[in-house]
């Protein structure tokens, strides 16, 4: 644990997602006693999602039984407080609110890409507020530590209680990737779980290509044991802060997996758009250093999005059906490298 510290400011970064300059957040000091109770998942009432509880939509996506995977898939949401007039640091998993949200946005918008490779288990967490990230020092790096201290102790019931030796599945954006980086860290990194790891989806936060000792970069479409990660913004745009958050780090194609620099509208598999509808061959994607640029996606209604800079929003969903199959063909071919 003596990289938490020091980690919570390399994610700095993540603030620029939700927060400018001139934010101003409604907030009190942070105190351990004013944090909600801590989640014992033993109880499957702490768990968003279980094999043995899926949504109807989750069901739905996944199509057939779940007893016919091979694979697992941990998956870890995003920051869903972001309300300046919330004072909570962390919130409670038992929040009518926040389990409406991971259940019908992050779950059914971005976890169900992943539900024909594995089953899926997301732990309700005591997720920080995005303000977190701003006031690290004032309060911020203990509630995100909260929130970890949760996504660590469903990881080791998971292991404990559900896993059974089975492969692994690492997805995660935003938020869920600053915790799931340092899951990846205390039990894959040079440790004997790394064996059992298919990939890690760290998405929407920027990662260091040497940011772990022995989990490299994936940049073969079916290669298996490593990370990828991606940004995503308008083509042509920059954040103000590039130069310091977003320059350097690692950048995957989410539509051809490879090294290519640029993939066509006709390499693009799919994006989940809010009606449920899935429309293929929508954007061109270009990479460049630290970002990757993405055209104005061709959907319904898109004119309302035309001036918007930030797809962080967008990370996973733009690219549903391709991070879908990808899945597939990696777990597949994990599971085939075992028979040899």
């Amino acid at each position: 644990m003596r990289y938490l510290n020091s980690y919570f400011f390399k994610v700095f970064f993540i603030s620029i997602v939700f927060i400018s300059c001139k934010s101003t957040f409604r907030t009190e000091s942070f105190e351990n006693n004013r944090t909600p109770p801590k989640p014992n998942y033993t109880s499957e009432n702490n768990w968003a999602v279980l094999p043995s509880k899926y949504t109807a939509k989750l069901a739905k996506t996944t199509g057939s039984s779940t007893n016919e995977l091979e694979a697992d898939v941990f998956y870890v949401y995003p920051t869903l407080i972001t309300d300046k007039k919330d004072i909570r640091w962390n919130v409670a998993i038992n929040d009518i609110e926040q389990q409406d949200k991971v259940l019908n946005k992050a779950v059914h918008f971005q976890a169900s890409a992943w539900s024909t490779s594995g089953k899926i288990y997301v732990p309700y967490y005591r997720q920080a507020h995005i303000r977190s990230y701003r006031m690290l020092e004032n309060g911020g790096k203990e509630a995100l530590m909260v929130a970890y201290s949760d996504v660590k102790a469903a990881f080791e019931v998971y292991l404990e209680k559900y896993n059974q030796g089975r492969p692994i599945i690492i997805a995660s954006h935003s938020q869920g990737t600053t915790h799931t980086s340092l899951l990846l860290k205390e039990f894959f990194d040079g440790k004997p779980l790394q064996k059992q790891l298919i990939a890690a989806y760290l998405i929407g936060i920027g990662i260091p290509k040497n940011e772990f000792k022995t989990i490299k970069v994936m940049t073969r479409p079916n290669e298996t044991g490593g990370f990828i990660s991606w940004n995503t913004y308008k083509k042509n745009k920059l954040p103000k802060k590039y130069e310091r958050w977003y320059k350097g780090k690692v950048v995957s194609n989410p539509v051809t997996w490879d090294a290519a620099m640029s993939s066509s509208r006709d390499d693009h598999k799919g994006f989940l758009f809010s009606n449920d509808k899935i429309y293929d061959k929508a954007l061109k994607l270009e990479v460049i250093d630290g970002m990757l640029w993405t055209t104005l996606p061709r959907f319904p209604l898109r004119v309302f999005i035309m001036f918007k800079k930030n797809y962080h929003i967008g990370d996973v969903n733009l690219f549903w059906k391709d991070i879908q199959e990808n899945s597939e063909l990696r777990t597949k071919n994990w599971l085939l490298n075992q028979k040899k």
